[in-house]
């Protein structure tokens, strides 16, 4: 933080580390794959110690996180922090961590977002079938919440030749194979019973305007 004379603190420029929808989509942009009556699933970032404790269906994680870093300038720094601070904050830490590119270069100090246990959104492990089922039908403003899911897939594929998830590979897998049953007509799968409004709204407060989709 830089002070110039008599004015306001001047924010320099700062590194974010960009995971789930960020990998493709930049900020600042708002994504909702689900609706607060029938929310959606996405992607979070917890610490290891914190999954240590659940009793997960994928009983090994790696030692990495893939992911990418977005250079904000410090023109865009007040206008990026805002909005990260409406779309993470709730049940959300900030925390700095180095990010190791790809190309082998240096390591960048980057802002990232760690999910808290007492963040209401998140729903702990679930049985990856009904997990699969769940994104499978669910759908929001901004789209089906499958196509969340395969988007990041291919994100996490094409950022690195080993930076594959196998979660996100293995529920992906089950999507496209309820898809093809569906199609065949050889599975059902209920979809929202409530017609699904595609009609952005002012909310009155942070906690309101925080995304519907948290987190799988």
């Amino acid at each position: 933080m830089a002070l110039n004379g008599d004015r306001a603190p001047i924010s320099d420029e700062f590194w974010l580390f960009g995971y789930g929808s960020l990998i493709w989509k930049p900020p600042p942009h708002f994504d909702h794959r689900g609706t607060p009556e029938a929310p959606g699933r996405v992607v979070t970032l917890i610490e290891r110690s914190f999954w240590a404790s659940l009793g997960d269906a994928h009983d090994s994680a790696p030692g990495k996180v893939w992911g990418v870093a977005y250079r904000i300038e410090a023109a865009r720094v007040a206008e990026v922090k805002d909005y990260l601070d409406i779309r993470e904050i709730n049940g959300y830490t900030i925390h700095y961590t180095p990010f190791h590119p790809a190309d082998g270069s240096g390591p960048i100090r980057t802002l990232v977002y760690i999910g808290t246990p007492d963040n209401d959104q998140f729903t702990g492990p679930q049985d990856p079938q009904t997990l699969a089922e769940h994104i499978y039908r669910s759908e929001g403003p901004s789209g089906l919440n499958r196509d969340y899911l395969l988007s990041l897939e291919k994100a996490l594929d094409e950022l690195s030749p080993e930076s594959g998830d196998a979660h996100i590979t293995d529920l992906s897998n089950r999507v496209r194979d309820i898809e093809t049953k569906v199609a065949k007509g050889q599975a059902h799968v209920r979809l929202s019973e409530e017609p699904v409004s595609h009609e952005f709204h002012k909310v009155s407060s942070i906690d309101e305007q925080e995304e519907t989709e948290k987190a799988y």
